[in-house]
């Protein structure tokens, strides 16, 4: 590995770190340019999901206290997120690389869309649900959100922040403690995983893992200064780009 290649892969790293300390959408950075840098679909996929294991759970730690009041429903919860986890992620590894590299494009468009309509629709479902909390249902999604979130992950936070907003959550901090901590129990599964199958490029995963922890550290430090709609543009736009990038080596 040369040492521009190193750089290229911890400016990945920090600029995933950051942008999913401020708004997010971290893996529609990390996986696409893992996967343009030679790595097999499957294996930029779950390379990207250890090397940003560090900074969900550090996101879960900081956010511990906003979950005293809902600390009643997260056991159930946990054991959902982790038995979807490892569901999404035993499908990935048996669908192959063949197979996963035409669900690319859709996935990520899938992601792209998800999260430029984040607020929009969270707002839209939160009115839907009329403040009436169903606990089933919530379930219910969070187990599709787990399988999604195990099999590939992008804006998986999204995801569940709609699956809340649907079964009547209205309480934003409460549901960014309740997502933060969520993803790590079922995005640290499928990592596991993925490390003991041996389905990981580590030392991509290390150098990306180091760039995304101190950019989880800066971009914490930056929330109150940088605009969080220029972030989502610029993360938009890139989802967009790599999208049809795909959509073209797949189908073109």
């Amino acid at each position: 590995m040369t040492l521009s290649q190193f750089l290229f892969l911890l400016a990945t790293g920090f600029l995933a770190g950051t942008s999913n300390a401020l708004v997010g959408g971290g893996t529609l950075f990390s996986f696409p340019v893992l996967l343009a840098s030679g790595l097999s679909p499957i294996i930029a996929n779950t390379t990207a999901k250890i090397a940003l294991v560090p900074g969900a759970a550090t996101s879960a730690y900081a956010y511990l206290p906003e979950l005293k009041r809902v600390r009643h429903t997260l056991p159930l919860r946990m054991a959902v997120a982790v038995v979807g986890g490892l569901i999404g992620a035993v499908l990935l590894l048996v669908s192959g690389n063949s197979i996963f590299f035409y669900f690319v494009p859709w996935l990520l468009a899938f992601a792209t869309v998800l999260f430029a309509c984040a607020k929009p629709l969270v707002r839209w479902l939160r009115r839907a649900a009329h403040g009436q909390r169903n606990e089933k249902q919530l379930l219910g999604t969070e187990f599709v959100c787990a399988i999604y979130g195990g099999y590939f992950g992008a804006a998986i936070g999204i995801f569940m922040l709609a699956s809340m907003a649907l079964a009547g959550e209205e309480d934003a901090q409460s549901m960014n403690a309740q997502r933060n901590f969520l993803v790590c129990f079922n995005g640290g599964v499928a990592a596991l995983l993925f490390a003991v199958t041996g389905i990981v490029n580590w030392p991509v995963a290390l150098i990306v893992m180091a760039g995304s922890v101190s950019g989880g550290y800066i971009g914490a430090k930056l929330t109150k200064l940088v605009p969080n709609q220029w972030l989502r543009h610029l993360i938009t736009a890139a989802g967009a780009i790599f999208t049809v990038y795909y959509f073209i080596e797949a189908y073109g």
